[in-house]
């Protein structure tokens, strides 16, 4: 990794007219921030043009910015030169949320041994669904989601078991903020499907996500009981593997350890 020392002013450029950060703020760590959101909001590496316009900022700033931050660790890029989440960010994450992270991981451990596909837990921040611990599958083929990776909520099924335990004036005044982008054949795209979908799974106790982020993923998760924020476990894998049978299966295991980890909450 390559360590950037640039410390240099900045001339006015394009940048220049932009809106300033409140006052207080530090601009460049706004920036910085700015580029590591738009990251985790694509979920994909992007290049350095596509982070510059989503971001607002010029190429050179966000260049800078990237190559100090890969320096770090908080940043990464691959070899088609585009730039993604680093790994320091994992570790800055399980420490956001230590206890809640900690304690989860013996329980992801057994529902990965139970059911051999990767075991999430999800806390929802805001308007975005949260990876913040994670055990993945023992196959080869597999889900994977980098812990600290944000999500929309309407397409995951952690996200549908978080928000259903909020009122539906909450839920809306997310998806209002957020929109609810297509991103497969089966995502849910209006308010009145979104509903619909969360009075199911109030009644039926779980979650499901049918390939609704990507095709051929197939999810099912369970509100953490009581959790503040809200919290949810989550198995994922290939559709082929999860069948309606399995799960079955891991419904109950998924309320056993979502049961056990509210429990543990309220002990510690």
């Amino acid at each position: 990794m390559t360590n950037s020392r640039d410390t240099h002013l900045e001339s006015d450029g394009p940048e220049a007219g932009r809106e300033r950060p409140p006052e207080g703020q530090v601009q460049s760590v706004a920036r910085a921030f700015a580029l590591l959101e738009a990251l985790a909001d694509a979920g994909d590496p992007l290049s350095l043009q596509a982070l510059a316009e989503r971001t607002g900022l010029a190429q050179p700033t966000a260049h800078r910015l990237l190559k100090t931050m890969q320096g770090l660790g908080y940043a990464r890029q691959t070899a088609a030169r585009e730039y993604g989440l680093g790994p320091g960010l994992i570790g800055l994450g399980n420490r956001a949320a230590p206890q809640l992270a900690a304690r989860a991981q013996p329980l992801l451990r057994e529902l990965e041994e139970l059911s051999q596909e990767t075991a999430n837990l999800v806390v929802l921040d805001g308007t975005n669904a949260v990876y913040v611990a994670q055990q993945p599958s023992r196959h080869q083929m597999r889900m994977f989601t980098e812990v600290g990776r944000r999500v929309l909520p309407h397409a995951a099924g952690a996200g549908k078991a978080m928000l259903a335990t909020l009122s539906d004036t909450r839920v809306r005044a997310i998806v209002r903020e957020t929109g609810l982008p297509r991103y497969t054949a089966t995502t849910l795209t209006t308010e009145a499907e979104l509903l619909r979908e969360l009075r199911d799974t109030r009644g039926r106790g779980y979650a499901l996500d049918d390939g609704e982020r990507e095709v051929g993923v197939r999810c099912i998760a369970v509100a953490v009981p009581g959790s503040t924020p809200p919290a949810a476990l989550s198995v994922s894998g290939p559709a082929a593997r999860i069948t309606d049978e399995m799960a079955r299966r891991v419904v109950e295991a998924l309320r056993d350890v979502a049961a056990r980890l509210a429990g543990a909450g309220a002990a510690a």
